[in-house]
């Protein structure tokens, strides 16, 4: 009788553990690590995550007390220019936005990356194919009064918009833009900053 009862407990736990649904983030973890291969540039550390990128991940947002917890932390990390520079060449902003390329497996090591800041954008009004992802960009500069970035009076909306481009996740933990002071330049910041700033792009006619 006592053997009878013990085999009866260890199907009852066989069949519990069976029925015990698949945590379906370690699915989606193992598959993740499955699929995905060191080649050229691109490196299986990429699929490491964060905290931030964690909390982002799971099916509920962040609850609030933790979502400013996160944003204070990129706060910390924004770099602002040493020497009060905020603004470089539109022109070149404008390529780097229209640039999707850098960071793939097929690109050399080293090489700039692009913004693709089409992929989610409207950024000038002559565009009619563009990303709607974000918002339009489209007067940008104009819509918030800037007429003279070196100005005092648009110094809050020039030091804002570094910073959301430098890590947008200090304004919105669970953003969808990327964290750009990882991907780009200080350079290529300051033209992306000219793009959107200065009353001759574009962005801004």
């Amino acid at each position: 009788m006592m053997k009878l009862r013990s085999l009866a407990g260890v199907a009852t736990v066989a069949i519990a553990a069976c029925a015990t649904p698949p945590d379906p983030r370690r699915e989606a973890e193992a598959t993740l690590q499955r699929s995905f291969r060191a080649q050229g540039q691109a490196g299986v550390d990429r699929l490491q995550q964060d905290a931030l990128q964690r909390a982002c991940s799971q099916p509920d947002a962040p609850p609030p007390a933790e979502a400013e917890r996160l944003q204070a932390t990129e706060v910390a990390t924004i770099v602002w220019p040493k020497d009060g520079v905020y603004l470089g060449d539109w022109r070149e902003g404008e390529k780097l936005a229209q640039n999707g390329r850098g960071m793939t497996w097929t690109d050399p090591a080293g090489s700039a990356n692009g913004g693709s800041c089409y992929n989610c954008h409207r950024i000038g009004p002559a565009e009619i194919s563009y990303g709607t992802i974000g918002p339009s960009l489209v007067g940008y500069g104009k819509l918030r009064g800037v007429t003279d970035p070196a100005s005092p009076a648009s110094a809050d909306v020039v030091r804002y918009t570094w910073g959301k481009l430098w890590d947008s996740k200090a304004t919105n933990a669970c953003s969808a833009m990327p964290r750009f002071g990882h991907l780009l330049t200080e350079a290529q910041i300051r033209d992306l900053m000219a793009l959107l700033l200065d009353p001759k792009s574009p962005v801004n006619r």
